[in-house]
C-alpha cells in the first residue's frame, strides 16, 4: 500500500515543478474545456461520417439498397423515449450511405469506450491530460472500471438526464426538444457545479463514485495526503489494538464508500436486510392470494358460461322445437356470453342459417360481442375466400359461396364501423373485403365513410373499391399529441386498393409500400409522411392532395392528376410520371432524381430547389413553372415546353435542350439573334442562368441564351 502512494506523490512533486503549466488556468476552467473537448470529439466522430452519408445518398449516379436493420432498430430505440414520430417501413438508401451510417454509429460507441478505458487505468483521457487534469480514488490512483461506470454512467448523465426527461416529460412544453435538450443542458452543468465536501467542492458523480477530480500539475489535496499517511505502517511501535485499527481503517479505505459503510454499520445492514426479507414475503403470500383468487374467480365464470352455452345450443338445434322468437332470443343471449366457444358457433351459424331474420340477429349478436369476434371472422373469411377462388369453374354453387362470402364481410364491415376508434391492433391481414358480386348485381361494397380505423392491419388483404371517406387511418396515442412515437397508424402495405375511394381521408404516415391503388381517388387526401414504396398510383386522382414528405421511390403515377397537389420535400426518386397532369403542384425541395415525366403537364408547377438530374422531361410541358435554383444535372428536356419558365438559379449542366422551347418563333427565320422580346411573348427567364455545358442547343435557343443575360462561351 505504501509504495503507490509514495510513487504518486512523487509524480505530484514533479509536476509541481512545472509553474507555469500549473497556474495557465484555473482548474475549474480546465475542467469544463477537457470535459467540452472529450464531448466534441465522440460528436464529431458520429457527424462527419452521418454527413457523408447523406451527401451519398442525395447522388443520383449511386444503387440504392434497403437501409440496414441494425440502423432501423436504433432510430426507433431513439425515437420512442423522445416522442419523435417514426415511419415504419424500411426506406432505400445509396449503398455508401449504409456503410457511412453504420460507421456515425460505432464511431462515437468506440471513442466513448476508450475515453472510459483510459479514464479507469490512467486516471485521465486525452483531453483531460492536454488540461492537467487528473481523476482519483481515496487513495490518490486511478479509479478503476466500476468507479468509472457509477462516475460517468450513473452520475455524469443518468442522473441529470433523468431529472430533466421527467420535467420535460411530464410539462406542457412535451413534445418540444428544445426545450428538453435547454433542461438537460441546465441540469448536466447543475450537476457540474459540485457540492461543498471536507476535500472542497464535489460534483455529484464524483461523491456517488467516490473519486475526486484534482489538478494534475499539483501534489495531491492536504486532505487526501492527510487520508493516505494515516493508512500507512510508520516506525513508531503501537500495540496489537492499535495496528488492527489501522489495517481495518487501512482496508475500509479501499473499499467502495457504500461497502464501507454497510463494514462500519453491521446492525443497521442486518436491520434493513430482515426488514426486505420480510416485505418480500409478505409481497409473495398477498400476490399468491390473489392470484389463486382470480383464477377461482375465472373457473367459475368459464363454467357458468358453459353450462349456459349448452342450453342456448339445444335450442338453436335444427331439430329443436324453439320458435324462431325463442331461436332469436338464444343467438342474442349467446352474444352476451363472454365465451370463445359462443363466439365460434355464432360465427359458424351466420354463413349456415337460411333464415334471413334470423341472419340479421346473428350479424346483430357478432356486433354486440365487437372486436373479439373479428380473428373468428378473419378465419372464416379466408376459408370462404379460397372456397371462391378454388371453385371459380363450378358454376353450380358458386353464388351460395360468394353469398356466404358476403354474409362474413358485412358482419366484419359492421363491427368495424360501430367500434371506430376502438380497433387498434386488430388484424385482417390477407383478408378478403373487395368488392363481389357485379355491377348489376353487387352482392358487397365494404364502406367505412369518416370512421378511425387507426391501428388496424389491413396487410395484403384486398380493400378493392371499398369506400373510406373522411376516415382516418391515424391517430394520436396515449400521450394524446400528434407527431410522437406513439401514434397510432394502420398498415395498408401490399393492400389491393383499385378504384377506393380516400377522399378527404387522413393517411398521415400510414405505410402503403407496394401497394394497388390504381384508379383510386384521393382527393383533398392526407397522405403527408404516408410510405407509398413502389407502389401503384396509376390513374389515380390526387387533386389537392397533401403528400409533403411522403416517400414514393420507385413508385408508379402514370396517368395520375397532382393538380394542385404538395409534395414539397416529398422523395420521388425513380418514379414514373408519364402523362400526369401536375398543373400547379408544390414540388419545392422534392427529390425527382430519375423521374419519368414523359408527356407529362407541369404547367404553373413549383419546382423550386427541386432535384431533377437524370430526370425525363421529354415533350413535357412546363409553361410557367418555377425552376429557380433547381438542380438539372443530366435532364432530358427535349421538346419540352419552357416557356414562361423561371430558370433563375437553375444547375443546368448536362441537360439535353434538343426541340426546347425557351422563346417564341421569330417572324422573320433568317434572323440569328432575338434582339428584344415584344411585349406579352411567351418566354422563358434564363437571366444568370449557365449553359455552358448544356447539350444541343441549337442558333435560336443560344441567340435567345445570349440577349437575355443567360451565360454560355459562344455568347458575345
Amino acid at each position: 500500500m505504501a509504495t503507490p502512494i509514495v510513487r504518486s506523490s512523487n509524480n505530484q512533486s514533479r509536476r509541481s515543478k512545472d509553474p507555469e503549466k500549473s497556474n495557465s488556468l484555473p482548474l475549474v476552467s480546465r475542467r469544463v474545456a477537457a470535459w467540452a473537448a472529450e464531448i466534441t470529439l465522440v460528436v464529431t466522430s458520429g457527424l462527419i461520417p452521418f454527413g457523408l452519408g447523406v451527401y451519398a445518398n442525395s447522388r443520383s449516379d449511386l444503387n440504392r439498397v434497403p437501409v440496414n436493420p441494425v440502423l432501423v432498430v436504433t432510430e426507433r430505440a431513439i425515437a420512442r423515449p423522445l416522442a419523435l414520430p417514426v415511419s415504419y417501413g424500411i426506406r432505400n438508401v445509396a449503398w455508401p450511405t449504409n456503410i457511412l451510417w453504420s460507421i456515425a454509429l460505432l464511431a462515437p460507441v468506440t471513442i466513448s469506450g476508450w475515453q472510459l478505458y483510459l479514464l479507469a487505468k490512467t486516471g485521465s483521457t486525452i483531453p483531460k491530460r492536454r488540461f492537467g487534469i487528473r481523476v482519483v480514488n481515496e487513495q490518490g490512483s486511478a479509479p478503476g472500471f466500476g468507479a468509472v461506470i457509477v462516475r460517468e454512467g450513473l452520475g455524469r448523465w443518468t442522473v441529470p438526464l433523468s431529472v430533466a426527461y421527467l420535467l420535460w416529460r411530464y410539462s406542457l412544453a412535451f413534445p418540444n426538444l428544445g426545450v428538453f435538450a435547454v433542461l438537460a443542458l441546465l441540469a448536466i452543468a447543475g450537476e457540474g457545479i459540485g457540492l461543498p465536501s471536507k476535500q472542497g467542492r464535489r460534483a455529484l458523480h464524483d461523491i456517488l463514485a467516490g473519486t475526486h477530480t484534482v489538478d494534475a500539475t499539483r501534489p495531491l489535496p492536504a486532505s487526501l495526503v492527510d487520508d493516505n499517511k494515516r493508512t500507512q505502517p510508520d516506525d513508531v511501535e503501537q500495540s496489537p489494538t492499535e495496528n488492527q485499527e489501522v489495517a481495518s481503517a487501512a482496508e475500509n479505505t479501499q473499499l467502495h464508500p457504500l461497502l464501507a459503510l454497510i463494514r462500519r454499520n453491521p446492525n443497521l445492514t442486518l436491520s434493513g436486510v430482515a426488514l426486505l426479507s420480510m416485505v418480500a414475503v409478505l409481497a409473495t403470500l398477498v400476490g399468491t392470494q390473489v392470484y389463486i383468487q382470480t383464477q377461482e374467480t375465472q373457473r367459475k365464470s368459464q363454467q357458468i358460461n358453459s353450462q349456459q352455452f349448452l342450453e342456448l345450443v339445444k335450442q338453436l338445434n335444427p331439430n329443436s322445437t324453439a320458435t324462431d322468437e325463442e331461436r332469436r332470443s338464444a343467438i342474442l343471449a349467446m352474444g352476451t356470453l363472454n365465451d370463445p366457444q359462443a363466439i365460434q358457433f355464432l360465427t359458424d351459424l351466420l354463413v349456415k342459417e337460411t333464415n334471413p331474420t334470423l341472419v340479421d340477429t346473428v350479424q346483430q349478436a357478432l356486433a354486440h360481442v365487437g372486436l373479439k369476434a373479428i380473428p373468428e371472422l378473419k378465419n372464416q373469411n379466408q376459408f370462404l375466400a379460397g372456397e371462391v377462388d378454388g371453385n371459380a369453374n363450378a358454376p353450380q354453387d358458386q353464388e351460395t359461396r360468394q353469398k356466404r362470402l358476403q354474409l362474413n364481410q358485412k358482419a366484419i364491415n359492421k363491427i368495424l364501423a360501430v367500434y371506430s376508434g376502438q380497433s387498434s391492433g386488430v388484424d385482417l391481414s390477407r383478408t378478403q373485403l373487395g368488392f363481389t358480386g357485379s355491377e348489376a348485381n353487387p352482392l358487397f361494397n365494404l364502406v367505412l365513410d369518416n370512421v378511425d380505423l387507426s391501428g388496424i392491419k389491413f396487410k395484403s388483404a384486398n380493400l378493392n373499391q371499398a369506400s373510406f371517406r373522411g376516415s382516418r387511418f391515424r391517430s394520436v396515442g396515449e400521450d394524446g399529441r400528434w407527431d410522437t412515437y406513439d401514434d397510432v397508424m394502420a398498415d395498408l402495405s401490399q393492400v389491393q386498393m383499385k378504384q377506393v375511394n380516400f377522399t378527404d381521408a387522413n393517411l398521415s404516415r400510414v405505410v402503403m409500400n407496394r401497394s394497388d391503388l390504381s384508379r383510386s381517388t384521393l382527393n383533398r387526401a392526407n397522405l403527408s409522411d404516408a410510405r407509398l414504396i413502389g407502389a401503384n398510383l396509376s390513374s389515380t386522382q390526387l387533386v389537392g392532395a397533401d403528400l409533403r414528405g411522403a416517400v414514393l421511390e420507385n413508385a408508379s403515377l402514370t396517368g395520375a392528376d397532382l393538380g394542385d397537389a404538395k409534395l414539397n420535400e416529398a422523395d420521388l426518386y425513380g418514379v414514373r410520371l408519364g402523362r400526369v397532369t401536375a398543373i400547379g403542384a408544390q414540388l419545392s425541395y422534392a427529390n425527382l432524381t430519375k423521374t419519368d415525366w414523359q408527356g407529362a403537364d407541369l404547367s404553373g408547377a413549383d419546382l423550386e430547389r427541386a432535384n431533377l438530374s437524370n430526370a425525363n422531361l421529354i415533350a413535357t410541358r412546363l409553361t410557367g413553372a418555377v425552376l429557380r435554383s433547381a438542380q438539372m444535372q443530366n435532364a432530358n428536356l427535349q421538346n419540352a415546353d419552357l416557356s414562361l419558365v423561371d430558370l433563375r438559379g437553375a444547375n443546368v449542366a448536362g441537360a439535353d435542350f434538343q426541340g426546347a422551347i425557351l422563346s417564341p418563333t421569330k417572324e422573320d427565320p433568317a434572323d440569328q439573334f432575338v434582339q428584344t422580346p415584344s411585349k406579352g411573348s411567351v418566354s422563358a427567364v434564363v437571366q444568370g442562368v449557365d449553359f455552358s455545358q448544356a447539350k444541343h442547343l441549337d442558333a435560336k435557343q443560344l441567340a435567345y441564351i445570349c440577349t437575355q443575360g443567360g451565360i454560355h462561351p459562344r455568347c458575345p
